[in-house]
Order: structure tokens, then C-alpha cells, then sequence
């Protein structure tokens, strides 16, 4: 016989959705500050600003696809066959946003030392307004979106892209007044190269984090040898096997296990001390626990994966 207990995971993975407002309101105003970006960029000849546009779409369009997560996600219960909802698409889309950020900063460093050898001339009063307005944009959106992020793996993806975005409008102000100050033309693409350098390592650890979730690794956080001891030390547990924890999306920790309980164990006090481990000490809020005799360990047909 089994129990499930899951009573707490929706308000947890339902994170995002208390930031949908955040999200339209940053979407909104990046969605300005990047067409502007864009067009000054190809105006002004900047590769810095031409990068910080760069960065700006992808924040953009990252916003977009946790919107388009999030409401998906709303619809879970429309379809009986998605008996896990939709809750991975918001770990795809933050998928998406690392590998389309990794792109555009490779872009970036690539048409970077091709300008190292002759810097073409830069307009830097335009590319000095668009800067200041873009920063001022994105720690606004940056505002928005830091609650969210520490609660969702698709918000963090945009709230590191918006970080990034603003370190990068400050690049590209220091690189316009150095240019205005000097004439050192090297300073613009010398910081698109910064940009670039600064926020791939921070998308590659993001896309890590959203393929261990896709191959259903066991959270990071946890030791599977810990939960197996702890659940075998529940009190008429004589035996854990087929256990196996993984994530649904981001604080929606999911585990199956097998527990052969001893002769007349309290298979209700046996499920209940277990669902109380796997909550209070691992936080894993939705747990399937099969319970069977201890006889019939080797008939109950687990799989070792």
C-alpha cells in the first residue's frame, strides 16, 4: 500500500505566480529601453551599447518566457494526462535563457577582437543618454524581480540577466565618458568584452542548475544516503530500496521510496513518522511511500536505476 503527501508543494511551486505583476511591469519597461538601445547602437557604431542591447533582449525575452511558463503552469489540471502539470516548462525557459545569453555573449567577444585592431569612431553623446537610461531601467527591473528569484529557478534566470544588463549599462557609461574624456576608442570594445566575460559563467552555472533538474539528479542539497537512513530508522522500518528524490521545478522537492516495514508494524505511524522526516528534515514535500512486508522485499519487482 502507498501514501502520497503533497498537500504543501503548490504553494511552493506556485512561486512565480505571486510576481506575475512584477514580471509584466519589468517586461514592459526593458521591452522600451532595449528598442531604444538597439537603434542608438547601429546609430552610434558602440559594440558596448550594441552588448548591453544584446543582453537587454535576452531579458526581454527571458520575462517573456516565464510569463508564457507561468501561465501555462495556471492550466495544469486542464489535461488528466499531465499528471505533473506543466511545471517543467518553467525550467526549460530558464534553459533557453542560458543558452541564448551564452550566444549573444559569444557574438560579442568574437566581433570584440575583431575590432581590437582598428576601434571604429563612437557617438558618445547619444550612447551616453541611452546608457544612463538603460541603467536606470534595469534597476528598476532589478527591484522587481529579486523577491522572486530567490523562490524560482525561471525568475532567477531573468533577475541574473537584468543584473548582468546592469552592470553592463554602468560598462557602458564608463566607456562613453573615457571615450568622450580621451578618445581611447579601445574602451568600447574592451568593455563589450567585460560584459561578455562577466555574465557567462554566471549563465552556465543557471543552465547547469536547469539541466540537473531535466535529468532528475537529486537536489545538490540533499544526500540520498541521509533521506535512506532516516527513513530506515523510522521505528518498525526494516528496509528502504527503490528510493528515489528528484525536482519538479524549482522548491518542489519529489521523492519515491519502498519501506518494508517488520510484522505488525503501524503501517499508519510508519507512513506518518516518514512523511514528517521527509518534510520537516529534508523538506520534501510531496513524497509516494509504498509499504510492504518485509517478506516479500524480493517480490515487490523494484527496478534499480
Amino acid at each position: 500500500m502507498g501514501a502520497t503527501d503533497g498537500h504543501h508543494h503548490g504553494a511552493v511551486a506556485n512561486a512565480g505566480q505571486r510576481h506575475r505583476g512584477r514580471l509584466w511591469a519589468a517586461f514592459a519597461l526593458l521591452t522600451t529601453l532595449m528598442a531604444a538601445e538597439a537603434v542608438t547602437a547601429v546609430r552610434t557604431g558602440s559594440l558596448a551599447l550594441l552588448s548591453d542591447a544584446g543582453h537587454m533582449f535576452t531579458d526581454v525575452l527571458g520575462i517573456g518566457m516565464a510569463l508564457a511558463a507561468l501561465t501555462a503552469t495556471r492550466r495544469r489540471g486542464r489535461n488528466p494526462q499531465r499528471t505533473f502539470g506543466l511545471y517543467r516548462l518553467e525550467v526549460l525557459a530558464a534553459l533557453a535563457n542560458a543558452l541564448l545569453l551564452s550566444v549573444v555573449s559569444v557574438y560579442v567577444l568574437v566581433e570584440a577582437a575583431r575590432r581590437f585592431g582598428d576601434p571604429p569612431e563612437v557617438s558618445t553623446g547619444p550612447m551616453l543618454v541611452v546608457a544612463i537610461l538603460g541603467l536606470l531601467a534595469n534597476v528598476v527591473a532589478f527591484a522587481l524581480l529579486r523577491p522572486g528569484a530567490k523562490e524560482s529557478i525561471n525568475l532567477q534566470g531573468a533577475y541574473l540577466e537584468v543584473l548582468g544588463d546592469l552592470l553592463g549599462s554602468l560598462g557602458v557609461i564608463a566607456a562613453a565618458l573615457v571615450i568622450a574624456g580621451t578618445g581611447w576608442r579601445w574602451a568600447d570594445p574592451l568593455v563589450a568584452v567585460a560584459i561578455g566575460l562577466f555574465i557567462l559563467p554566471r549563465t552556465w552555472r543557471l543552465g547547469r542548475a536547469a539541466l540537473r533538474i531535466l535529468v532528475q539528479a537529486a537536489p545538490g542539497h540533499l544526500r540520498v544516503t541521509a533521506v535512506h537512513d532516516r527513513l530506515v530508522a523510522v521505528p518498525g522500518v526494516n528496509e528502504v530500496h527503490d528510493l528515489h528524490i528528484w525536482t519538479l521545478t524549482s522548491g518542489m522537492e519529489v521523492a519515491s521510496a519502498h519501506l518494508a516495514v517488520a510484522p505488525g508494524a503501524d503501517i499508519s505511524a510508519v507512513l506518518g513518522s516518514a512523511r514528517t522526516a521527509l518534510r520537516e528534515e529534508f523538506r520534501i514535500e510531496h513524497a509516494t511511500l509504498q509499504v510492504e512486508p518485509d517478506a516479500s522485499i524480493g517480490e515487490c519487482g523494484s527496478v534499480e536505476w
